[in-house]
């Protein structure tokens, strides 16, 4: 067994960062919210992109997705602020979040407050609370079987899915194979591989699902009378040297390893199955991260071809590129030069073992790139699930 060190939470899951997150919970409280974290030294600040005006199945998604940042293993405890008259309000929510752990969650409102600065104020000295708090927690080991990896590609060009991506892959089948789960999803870029990731379905429930989520995404943009190629790939993509939406999707699937699929999920939704599942996320990179933050990954590893420097509040993001150049032009950005693979003077599977090791060294508390630079860009999916009301 390998083992690692982070933090136990009363549930029995392990976090491997030790989190007290402040959230708005619309738009109208992110400033408030963010002078709050402004105030207080380590307190996390996530804001909200919407939260009111929303109507259908994107008041849910949005629901279950900040609830999610909350249960997320990294997370020690949660403050939500609202304002008081939005849709998404703060007390309901924290009695969502309540109601799956024995967190330390608070809320309040703006308006019951009595505006900005006693808000600010009481909140203030919650986090104090809470950060002194989650400080006491020591460190223990636990068994890597119990790491929930997220796996995303943004970026991509044409040595993406002959480096980093496969390379992934093998570190995933690494991660399943010890007992832990892996996460992969961008619906709009499993376009095209459907036939051979619906083969790799643990068992028929599993397969529909899988083709319910694409081929209902495909039937959507129709209906709007959008063609998909428009925006995907996208121009960076396309200038790489990806020239079809198949193309990127042959090589984006490749992170997922080779074992069975066990379980498709909502966006947000938190995984019943452990070893590899696939979430149905959008292909904007910013909105699938969140998304497997909000289900309860730990840990994000992120390949790309062109560069990227995006965080996320929640979970530490490793950025992993098979482009010489690329790692060369923006080596703040990028943790892992997998190139070689490339030129050939490194394996797929070597590269595949780099990966794992590193995330060891994240879990044991090595921060990346992204962390350094305290990136933590968040953005939640709001598209009508239409396509995923089969899933129930």
């Amino acid at each position: 067994m390998i083992k690692v060190k982070g933090y136990k939470r009363a549930d029995g899951s392990y976090g491997i960062r030790n989190k007290v997150i402040i959230m708005a919970s619309v738009g109208c409280a992110n400033e408030t919210a963010r002078r709050v974290a402004e105030n207080v030294n380590g307190l996390v600040f996530i804001q909200a992109g919407k939260g009111c005006g929303q109507v259908g199945d994107a008041v849910e998604i949005t629901k279950r997705t900040m609830t999610g940042f909350a249960l997320n293993p990294n997370v020690y405890g949660a403050i939500i602020i609202g304002l008081g008259c939005e849709t998404i309000q703060p007390f309901p929510l924290q009695d969502r979040i309540m109601a799956a752990t024995d967190k330390p969650v608070y809320a309040m409102s703006i308006q019951e407050e009595g505006g900005t600065i006693r808000t600010i104020d009481k909140a203030t000295r919650i986090a104090r609370k809470l950060l002194t708090e989650a400080s006491k927690q020591p460190q223990v080991e636990f068994d890597l079987s119990h790491l929930l990896l997220a796996t995303n590609c943004g970026g991509s060009d044409a040595t993406s899915g002959l480096a980093p991506n496969p390379a992934l892959g093998v570190a995933s089948d690494k991660l399943v194979a010890v007992g832990g789960s892996v996460m992969f999803g961008e619906t709009t870029e499993l376009i095209g591989t459907e036939h051979i990731l619906a083969r790799r379905a643990k068992d028929e429930q599993t397969k529909d699902r899988l083709l319910t989520i694409i081929h209902g995404l495909e039937q959507q943009f129709a209906d709007l009378g959008v063609d998909v190629r428009g925006a995907n790939p996208s121009p960076g993509n396309q200038k790489g040297g990806l020239s079809t939406l198949e193309e990127k999707a042959l090589g984006g699937i490749s992170k997922g390893g080779t074992t069975p699929i066990n379980e498709v999920l909502k966006y947000g939704e938190i995984p019943s199955e452990k070893g590899l599942v696939v979430m149905d996320t959008p292909g904007y990179d910013i909105e699938s991260v969140t998304g497997m933050s909000a289900a309860g990954a730990q840990l994000c590893v992120f390949t790309t071809g062109r560069g990227t420097p995006i965080g996320n509040p929640i979970m530490p993001m490793l950025k992993i590129t098979g482009n010489k150049i690329t790692y060369q032009k923006m080596d703040d950005n990028i943790d892992l030069d997998l190139s070689g693979i490339v030129d050939g003077k490194m394996s797929i599977e070597e590269g595949g073992q780099m990966i794992f090791d590193k995330l060891i060294d994240i879990c044991n508390g090595e921060q990346t790139k992204a962390e350094s630079f305290g990136f933590n860009e968040v953005a939640i999916y709001r598209n009508n699930e239409v396509w995923c009301c089969n899933l129930d």
